[in-house]
């Protein structure tokens, strides 16, 4: 997963973006409610999607499979390629599905379709809003309110994993209770000779993010982190809370928690490690809680970063696995059909669950597959249960903007691995980008 520097939207074809009331489905195939179908006859849905994460091509398989007039032409790139490229293909190679790296400034540039009318259309405005608020852009580009202009194929979230037969040897049977007991663990396992934490931080799109907010969500407000990366008036990142996680970050780094190489670990050689068996933990979403299910039955146990105190609250980052129809997309009332079938269709929901280790988009009441109790699939569910209830869930603070992840976050927390920035030094830095990329 990552970024590289988000490159100016070219100018599209046909010169202008479409008007929102453009954008209503007008597809002369409907179902029943009068909602767009893809109809009967024979339609290619051109998708721009992730390498490396099988549930989108799961998914589009299995609707291939029950509509098969319906075919895809898929193109896959990392995600820094997908983040440097998507303003230039979505205005120059229009994709009907693309899995967008921000939102905010694509839609704001008039990228991005407006999916408003197909939320009416389909029921989505029904779902629970907070589902959906992290894809509204308003027209100041301020992302939590306004029109809808992306959809999720679930919500994915991160946490901590760990190789069950390794943390016994720690004498860690259960999940740690505190940070402070975490971090004896952590320890332990260096004293055992044990590499404590394998965790990607190489080339553009680096790791470090993931264990630094869920950090975050521990000392401080995850409202408050929300509410810079959603760009509201007088936001900051640069807090006393943060400040304080930024510093327990850096004190893995100085005990030597962490691989000697994590600033060249790329994200496929930090889960070749953990599945052979070569870290204790790793910071990582519920993505992968399918995949570790398959490579390591029975051996994988998931945590959400704990409170400082125990019995507090925690977050954790939750956001969806989002994808987008281009304004200039050939199909658009086919792609919302999808995304539609994706969050209500029972074995879309299945596959979201199974493949994707995560909960599926869609009403409060949609059906949920048995999951085995056993499964590192079951614990990430749970997780995303608790941040539902105690209301802990966090965008990704790589979202904040187009670039802050490649240009910002991920050089500072390199720099800092490094002996090069301070904890200090980073969050200043980071919201000084910040500043200058909204014009704050």
């Amino acid at each position: 997963m990552g970024a590289l520097t988000v490159m100016t939207a070219c100018s599209s074809p046909g010169g202008t973006a479409p008007d929102a009331d453009e954008t209503a489905p007008s597809s002369a195939a409907t179902n029943a409610d009068g909602a767009p179908t893809c109809g009967t006859e024979p339609v290619t849905l051109k998708g721009y999607f992730e390498t490396g994460f099988p549930l989108a091509t799961d998914l589009t398989e299995e609707f291939t499979a029950q509509y098969p007039n319906v075919t895809f032409d898929i193109r896959e790139d990392q995600f820094a390629v997908l983040t440097q490229n998507a303003p230039r293909v979505l205005a120059d190679d229009p994709p009907d599905l693309m899995r967008l790296p921000q939102v905010s400034e694509l839609a704001e540039d008039g990228l991005l379709l407006n999916l408003d009318p197909y939320a009416e259309s389909f029921g989505w405005d029904a779902w629970p809003a907070s589902q959906l608020e992290q894809m509204r852009v308003d027209d100041e580009g301020r992302r939590g309110d306004g029109p809808l202009y992306a959809m999720g194929l679930n919500f994915s979230m991160t946490g901590v994993f760990y190789n069950k037969d390794l943390a016994a040897q720690i004498g860690m049977t259960t999940p740690p209770a505190t940070l402070a007991e975490l971090d004896s663990y952590l320890q332990a396992a260096k004293d055992a000779g044990l590499t404590p934490i394998a965790q990607f931080n190489g080339g553009a799109t680096g790791g470090f993010a993931f264990p630094l907010q869920g950090l975050m969500a521990s000392y401080g407000d995850p409202a408050e982190i929300n509410s810079w990366i959603y760009q509201q008036p007088d936001s900051t990142i640069d807090t006393p809370a943060n400040l304080e996680a930024a510093e327990h970050l850096a004190s893995w780094v100085d005990a030597g928690y962490f691989a000697e190489d994590v600033n060249s670990m790329d994200y496929s050689t930090m889960m070749s490690r953990f599945i052979g068996g070569e870290s204790v933990f790793i910071f990582n979403g519920d993505w992968e809680s399918g995949n570790l299910d398959t490579q390591m039955p029975g051996n994988v146990g998931f945590f959400l970063v704990p409170p400082v105190e125990e019995g507090g609250a925690v977050g954790a980052m939750s956001a969806p696995l989002t994808f987008g129809i281009s304004a200039y997309a050939e199909n658009p009332d086919c792609a919302a059909f999808f995304l539609d079938w994706v969050a209500t269709n029972e074995e879309a929901r299945t596959i979201a669950v199974e493949i994707g280790g995560s909960h599926p988009m869609g009403p409060a009441d949609a059906f949920m597959p048995e999951v085995d109790a056993d499964t590192v699939t079951a614990q990430t569910l749970e997780a995303g249960a608790l941040i539902g209830e105690q209301d802990g869930a966090m965008d990704f603070i790589a979202n904040a903007t187009g670039s802050i992840y490649a240009k910002s976050w991920t050089p500072n927390l390199q720099k800092l691995f490094a002996g090069e920035q301070d904890p200090a030094g980073l969050l200043s830095s980071v919201q000084a980008d910040y500043d200058a990329e909204i014009g704050g």
